[in-house]
């Protein structure tokens, strides 16, 4: 059948009509789904070394105690600051090439990765791995970029409320998982392990993920969107919404550098304070995973605005209590107290992105997005490290309930100047 030459100049036109959400809204829930396996496994796998990791620097070669710690902390942090350098990298060719790329890249590069630190010779091995795992992996970043543009408007909050959630709890099994997969397969088959089960995440992602993404359409819409009046608009939205996202991990982190010390205090016995201060780590995660998807959902109903002010003081009074516990169990609640509070604040701000600035623009936005948490992942434990050691335990939370103040007293005076964007 031949169309008019007129017809068939008027169907481009009529599909750059049509937003990127628009065109995947029959398969975003499906590739929520998929995320949330993929992030929930490859958040296993990157967190499940913590038990072991000073075992196998001590495996690798390195003998000193002082060193074994000091070795263990550059591993474990070096994914995070690789993460942060390249998140708005591959959030802005998620603009240009699509979100699924990004999605089969970090999945099938960090399986290889994580195979590859099982066969480490030496800690500089280690260390670099564990650095290339955060430069071409981010897989959970990845997935907030997908579903953070593809949700509609109105279960943006909820959706990613539900990604948090899978990759919270990836988080809280890893170490669980770490703790006793090493007596079933050794050290280094823990990491093949763990490269085999992103392999299946990378797999998922390859078969069942759906994407509708049109290069021309959304070029055009790359380039229309740098001459926006709305990108001078958010000049202040998006620097607070980075600034505030790199808080929240600031915050849940500024005390790890200190609590297996400040438990030792409490009265706990030095044979259960490994044990105890995993207890106090997991509770802020396991209050997380109650209340991300329904502080998400919130979101949705009341504007993302409202949930960021109220999430931000809520867990500023949180912190403050937590510096007068007499038992170790008082930390622990307080802590999974603080999760359920601190829950809502990715999602909504994640929300806020996606409202504030064009849809062509978002994934490199995002990408920013994650560059800030991670780097209030590296940030808060120095912070909270060089508080502990020069002026005390305690200022380490009422200087962290100080900073969330200012930052929920920003976020309130943004909310009043741009009222549209929540």
């Amino acid at each position: 059948m031949n169309l008019p030459a007129n017809r068939l100049d008027a169907l481009p036109i009529q599909r750059s009509h049509i937003s990127y959400a628009e065109r995947n809204t029959s398969y975003w829930q499906r590739n929520l789904a998929v995320c949330v396996f993929g992030s929930f496994t490859t958040l296993v796998s990157l967190s499940m070394l913590l038990p072991f990791l000073p075992l196998y620097v001590e495996q690798l070669g390195v003998r000193s105690p002082a060193a074994v710690v000091q070795w263990s902390g550059v591993a474990f942090g070096a994914t995070f600051f690789g993460t942060a350098i390249t998140a708005p990298l591959w959030g802005r060719l998620a603009n240009r090439y699509g979100r699924k790329p990004m999605l089969v890249r970090a999945a099938v590069g960090m399986a290889v990765v994580m195979s590859l630190i099982g066969v480490a010779h030496s800690v500089i091995d280690l260390v670099v791995l564990r650095l290339v795992a955060g430069l071409i992996g981010g897989y959970a970043s990845a997935s907030i970029v997908m579903i953070g543009t593809q949700a509609p408007r109105e279960r943006a909050g909820w959706a990613l409320g539900v990604l948090s959630t899978g990759a919270l709890a990836g988080n809280l099994i890893g170490p669980l998982v770490g703790g006793f997969l090493p007596g079933w397969v050794g050290i280094r088959g823990t990491f093949f392990v763990g490269g085999a089960m992103i392999a299946v995440a990378a797999v998922a992602t390859m078969l069942l993920v759906r994407e509708d993404f049109d290069h021309a359409v959304d070029a055009k819409r790359r380039l229309a969107a740098h001459a926006s009046p709305r990108v001078s608009a958010n000049r202040v939205v998006i620097p607070a919404l980075l600034v505030t996202a790199m808080m929240v991990l600031l915050a849940n982190m500024s005390i790890e550098p200190i609590i297996t010390v400040y438990i030792g205090q409490l009265g706990v016995p030095h044979e259960h304070l490994a044990r105890m201060a995993g207890i106090v780590m997991a509770a802020s995660a396991f209050g997380s995973m109650l209340t991300a998807s329904r502080l998400g959902a919130l979101a949705d109903r009341v504007g993302g605005w409202n949930v960021i002010v109220g999430c931000l003081v809520a867990t500023a009074l949180v912190m403050l209590p937590q510096a007068f516990v007499t038992h170790w169990w008082q930390l622990a609640l307080l802590r999974g107290v603080m999760g359920m509070t601190i829950a809502g604040l990715l999602p909504s701000i994640a929300k806020l992105v996606r409202q504030s600035v064009d849809e062509s623009q978002s994934g490199t936005t995002l990408g920013y997005l994650q560059s800030a948490q991670f780097s209030g992942q590296v940030v808060g434990p120095l912070i909270g490290g060089q508080i502990g050691a020069h002026i005390g335990l305690q200022p380490v939370f009422f200087v962290t309930a100080l900073l969330l103040a200012i930052c929920a007293g920003l976020n309130r005076w943004v909310r009043s100047r741009h009222a549209h964007a929540g």
